[in-house]
């Protein structure tokens, strides 16, 4: 089972010192959440694996995405976290459930964050303060009736002479993800490449910028888009002058 890995960041705060970070790795799995209509609740694991004691905090907020494809976050009760606050003994682990309270559409699909936060603890060290600092992580969330489907189109322009801006919308009802982009010549060489994508949801449409090693040749193209689930798409793009 996939699992995600919260490691340590260092960072410089406002003040004349650097503030170490004592932050614990963490684990965390499914790294994904995927609901049913059916589905009444469901189950995620955090695990500590450092060796000092970690408390950790859960909140569940609304995914939506603004027109520019800009997550937009906000608290919701639709799904009840027990326990939303956590304390994991040194290589220890936790189940947390998510228990669904918001009735289901039979055809679209309902999109969350699953944000977790370790809770920061301020330790004296040679007289200074040490603060522990953690990131967090967001975990998707999604409740998905069989009807629901994604329904994905992208078109491409040129945005420079070695580059081009490829805007996908989401004209479905159920996430899209894309993983990678390819751009190809009518004899279908390679032209371009970019190896990250993202999350496109219901309604929404995003712009990639998508940058070859040499100036692209005016005329006809392909763009290929593998997505989240292995499969692939491709459209054909006209390169302008």
């Amino acid at each position: 089972m996939k699992k995600i890995l919260a490691k340590t960041i260092s960072i410089l705060l406002a003040t004349s010192l650097a503030l170490p970070l004592l932050a614990a790795p963490f684990s965390v799995t499914p790294v994904r959440v995927y609901m049913t209509p059916k589905d009444k609740a469901i189950a995620v694991t955090v695990t500590n694996e450092g060796d000092e004691e970690l408390v950790m905090q859960a909140d569940l907020y609304s995914w939506k995405q603004k027109a520019n494809g800009e997550d937009d976050l906000v608290l919701t009760e639709d799904i009840l976290l027990s326990p939303p606050i956590v304390k994991l003994a040194a290589k220890s682990r936790q189940v947390l459930r998510l228990a669904r309270l918001r009735s289901v559409s039979e055809t679209e699909q309902l999109t969350y964050r699953m944000i977790m936060r370790e809770i920061p603890e301020a330790k004296p060290n040679n007289g200074n303060l040490q603060l522990q600092i953690a990131i967090a992580f967001s975990l998707p969330v999604f409740i998905t009736p069989p009807k629901a489907k994604f329904s994905l189109n992208c078109t491409a322009a040129r945005s420079a002479a070695d580059s081009i801006k490829a805007a996908c919308e989401n004209a479905g009802n159920a996430y899209a993800q894309i993983v990678d982009f390819e751009l190809t010549n009518a004899e279908g060489s390679k032209l371009a490449s970019r190896d990250t994508g993202g999350y496109i949801l219901p309604t929404v449409k995003r712009s990639f910028d998508i940058k070859a090693d040499h100036a692209l040749a005016s005329g006809k193209a392909k763009l290929t888009v593998r997505l989240d689930d292995g499969s692939k798409q491709a459209f054909d793009v006209t390169i302008s002058d």
